[in-house]
């Protein structure tokens, strides 16, 4: 069971997995490696990044210098093909013309996803981004706590390569010993704002990413990760000895030709392919979840791209990892006269509650970081060091005007230039050429520094998506039409983001853009951050949620949720680390279910 074409489909599949990124992934390995024989469908085209990563050019070797375009938002060398905020043929549509109230969808139309150009974050929710509402009384809690979810979190970051340290911080999980792979030291920009941090209260500590910074254990992991299944830990020792350790060399961003980062192209799908258990179709855009008389998912029915006709795969379970707001489109695109407001949408809720992060950023440049030795500071593609959120008893006690927290992500150092390696010269300089701007670039090229909030949003129920009434696609389907909004909450966090980042930047003698004291105007439109959950809300009661704590629909029993689609919050951690552990453990409950013939 390889790649296969439309004419190659089976009869009958045990589960259909619509999606090939982190849900759809680590879905699919886990019953694979189980025996569970699988089709997956992904609506863009295929994806080898072993054969397609550029990982050794310059971005002087790209055009226009690898500067970003309408096709290439992150600029030339970014692993995304067919994908981004605008995707010919595919729009959607926003319900307010007022800019505060846009939402915009990023869409990767290839295997993988979003897994091959994510920033590799990989942070685990804590107990208090479980039960939220119980801690402030806003939004919703999960009806699962930490402990349900820890073990598989312990499960991901073996298989996947997670690099970090335990520290032992309020809300900020460590893993158990053994588990984390060694982080690389911080860069020269890191280690000041490491030590002027201090000052602020600011615990600056080795973040947690996907990439691998040793060899990973071959011999002892696949045991640990699939105990009394001999084939699985054969299969995962060969997928585990095919990856190599990073080098430092090349921004993740791009992919990964030795497979030292994670995505799912390269870590979830090699292994799941060579179980035999795996069909994997590409270019299939999947339009509804078919259902029987009786109400039972039967399969999907899907969009051949390559020929423009519809067909219909079948199996036992469907499961949509499509991303959160695509499976929210097939759901209720998914009408019959059973289900005449989509499927699964019993509740009313399909749709409603999305939410991405919070996002604001600010600028500035460091003196004491001029006229550095020449040295290289790519480093493992990434940030090496955040700062987790700090201020929870501040929070909890009502003293900052916000509910919830948020973390920072650095952006430091002396890495592979590109256009904006002279950006705000001018403005120390007054303008200069040729010798004093070749002197002047020297000078301050890795002195520039930036910081980037990532913090929590609040559900509210101005946020949701729909079915656009009139536009459709270029594949005949309906499209989705965002409603969107901040709150206060989200704002006021923004304002404080920025006065943090400018305190910093001057703890480290620098001079600090000007901050907006306005967080309506500092802070990104909503989806901008790439982190959108929501729509498919879990639950323990089938009128307040799509889905019960293992993804599974209230309403069409063999169907199930496991992107990021059945998030009751979105804490300020990245969301992909806890989309593959709910994966895992929703498949795992799918596996035992279909074992006991309940599917």
């Amino acid at each position: 069971m390889p790649f296969i074409t439309t004419h190659e489909l089976q009869a009958d599949y045990d589960v259909i997995v619509v999606g090939s990124g982190a849900a759809g992934g680590q879905t699919a390995y886990t019953l694979t490696m189980d025996g569970a024989k699988v089709l997956m469908l992904e609506a863009g085209r295929s994806y080898d990044p072993v054969k397609e990563t550029p990982m050794f050019q310059t971005n002087g070797q790209a055009p226009l210098r690898g500067a970003s375009t309408p096709d290439k938002p992150f600029g030339f060398h970014d692993a995304t093909v067919d994908g981004g905020w605008s995707v010919p043929g595919e729009p959607y549509t926003s319900a307010s013309s007022e800019p505060g109230r846009q939402f915009w969808w990023w869409r990767a139309r290839m295997l993988g996803g979003r897994t091959n150009h994510w920033g590799r974050i990989a942070l685990r929710n804590g107990p208090y981004d479980f039960k939220p509402r119980s801690r402030d009384g806003l939004g919703f809690d999960w009806p699962i706590g930490y402990d349900d979810v820890a073990p598989y979190y312990d499960k991901v970051e073996m298989l996947i390569g997670v690099y970090g340290n335990n520290d032992g911080l309020e809300n900020t999980p460590d893993s158990p010993e053994g588990v984390l792979l060694p982080p690389p030291k911080p860069r020269a920009g890191e280690l000041l704002a490491q030590h002027r941090g201090k000052k602020l209260g600011l615990p600056v500590i080795a973040v947690h990413r996907a990439v691998l910074s040793v060899k990973q254990d071959a011999a002892s992991i696949p045991a640990k990760l699939h105990p009394k299944n001999p084939t699985a830990q054969r299969v995962l020792a060969q997928a585990m000895r095919e990856r190599a350790a990073c080098f430092w060399a090349t921004d993740c961003g791009r992919g990964c030709a030795i497979k030292a980062n994670y995505q799912s192209t390269t870590v979830h799908l090699p292994p799941a392919l060579a179980t035999g258990n795996l069909d994997l179709l590409s270019n299939a855009m999947v339009r509804a979840v078919t259902v029987d008389e009786n109400g039972k998912a039967t399969g999907v029915a899907f969009v051949d791209k390559a020929t423009g006709e519809e067909r219909v795969a079948r199996a036992r379970v469907v499961v949509l990892a499509a991303s959160s707001a695509e499976s929210v489109r097939i759901l209720l695109n998914s009408k019959s006269p059973r289900f005449p407001s989509g499927l699964a949408n019993s509740s009313g809720l399909v749709g409603k509650y999305i939410m991405d992060t919070v996002g604001a950023r600010l600028g500035g440049q460091v003196p004491l970081l001029e006229n550095l030795p020449v040295h290289n500071e790519d480093g493992a593609g990434g940030n090496h060091v955040y700062v987790p959120w700090w201020l929870y008893q501040e929070q909890h006690a009502g003293k900052l005007g916000f509910a919830r927290g948020y973390h920072i992500e650095f952006g430091t150092g002396r890495r592979m230039p590109g256009m904006g390696v002279t950006g705000g010269i001018d403005a120390l300089t007054a303008g200069s050429y040729g010798r004093k701007f070749k002197e002047d670039a020297r000078r301050y090229y890795g002195s520039f520094v930036s910081f980037s909030g990532r913090g929590e949003m609040i559900p509210n129920e101005d946020s949701f998506c729909e079915l656009d009434p009139l536009v459709r696609d270029q594949w005949g389907l309906p499209v989705l039409r965002f409603h969107w909004k901040w709150s206060e909450h989200e704002t006021r966090q923004a304002a404080h983001m920025q006065r943090t980042f400018a305190d910093l930047i001057a703890a480290m003698g620098g001079k600090p853009g000007e901050p907006k004291a306005d967080g309506a105007q500092a802070i990104e439109p909503g989806g901008k951050i790439i982190h959108e959950v929501g729509g498919t809300i879990m639950g323990a009661d089938a009128k307040t949620s799509v889905t019960n704590q293992w993804g599974q629909t209230w309403d069409v029993k063999n169907l199930f949720v496991t992107d990021g689609g059945p998030f009751v919050s979105n804490a300020d951690k990245n969301p992909t680390l806890t989309i593959m552990a709910l994966a895992w453990r929703t498949s795992d409950y799918l596996l035992d279910e279909l074992r006991k013939g309940n599917l």
